[in-house]
């Protein structure tokens, strides 16, 4: 056989071809896809000869699939899941044409992060829209996913089995020493550290409590000259010599030229999450951009 360069194979002859290596035989393949047996015998002649090969042994047992049919039908698959995926793609955009998603998030991932999700998701969607409620705490984020004030809830603490989550980022805490802080080697070391005043978030935030935790398996304890509530009056307060401070990266952003910027000698990082009540109905659009969110999980150090 001679593939004629004039023709062209159908999807429909693929998928009757798919059928025929599924049950075996073609008119169990003609009955499962409700249509002649004559003519599912006529579309893969056409097929063979459009092809050049021959793709399918006949014989009492059925159909099997020659060597070359075996590769063919591999290819076909592909091709049908493809055919699916365009599908999805273009009913998701008819069905996209309004609504609204309501998100709740710490300051710092909705500056570096979720503004540039939410730049792409509006050029796709211009039609839906995005409204952000901004918190102090994960307590906060989880109250507002709770009481239905948001859909999408970023978290950098475990949820329980009320939430699913997945995550989005790694967000590593950054060592912040004014300029004047002379360092004796490439890095820093735990005597650096125990000896040097510090400016940490309000007692009993989750940020300091985990720097604390770490730092104390190492047998160091840090010396809090300041506590305060936000992160850009920490970082101010480092950038004016009041102190250092252990802060995550994005928290800090932007970090001026002037201070100095650290690993930890045992690094650190906070896990960034995704987190929706379970088993939630949500509209399309949530879906939509949720599969936008994961499209840029990422690790930051």
């Amino acid at each position: 056989m001679k593939p004629n360069p004039k023709s062209s194979f159908t999807l429909t002859q693929l998928r009757i071809l798919i059928a025929i290596a599924t049950y075996g035989s073609f008119s169990e393949a003609a009955l499962q896809l409700e249509m002649s047996q004559s003519s599912v015998s006529n579309a893969i002649a056409t097929l063979e000869t459009e092809l050049g090969v021959i793709l399918f042994v006949r014989g009492r047992q059925g159909a099997s699939l020659t060597p070359v049919g075996e590769q063919v039908l591999a290819y076909a698959k592909q091709m049908m899941q493809l055919q699916e995926e365009i599908y999805k793609t273009v009913n998701l955009a008819k069905t996209l044409q309004g609504g609204q998603v309501r998100i709740t998030s710490f300051r710092s991932i909705t500056t570096h992060v979720l503004s540039g999700v939410i730049a792409q998701f509006r050029q796709r969607f211009p039609q839906i829209g995005v409204t952000i409620l901004e918190q102090w705490d994960n307590q906060h984020i989880v109250s507002a996913l709770r009481q239905g004030q948001a859909d999408i809830g970023i978290i950098d603490h475990p949820l329980d089995d009320q939430f699913d989550t997945w995550e989005l980022l790694q967000d590593e805490y950054v060592v912040l020493l004014p300029s004047s802080f002379q360092v004796k080697g490439t890095g820093l070391d735990w005597d650096d550290l125990r000896n040097y005043p510090f400016v940490m978030f309000s007692e009993g935030d989750q940020h300091d409590e985990e720097v604390f935790a770490h730092c104390s398996v190492f047998d160091t304890f840090l010396k809090v000259a300041y506590w305060v509530k936000a992160d850009s009056s920490i970082v101010s307060m480092v950038a004016q010599g009041l102190g250092a401070t252990i802060i995550p990266r994005l928290a800090a952003e932007p970090i001026p030229n002037t201070i100095q910027v650290f690993s930890l000698p045992v690094p650190l990082f906070r896990m960034v999450q995704v987190a929706v009540l379970a088993d939630a109905l949500f509209p399309l659009p949530v879906f939509a951009f949720l599969e936008m969110l994961k499209s840029e999980s990422r690790f930051y150090i």
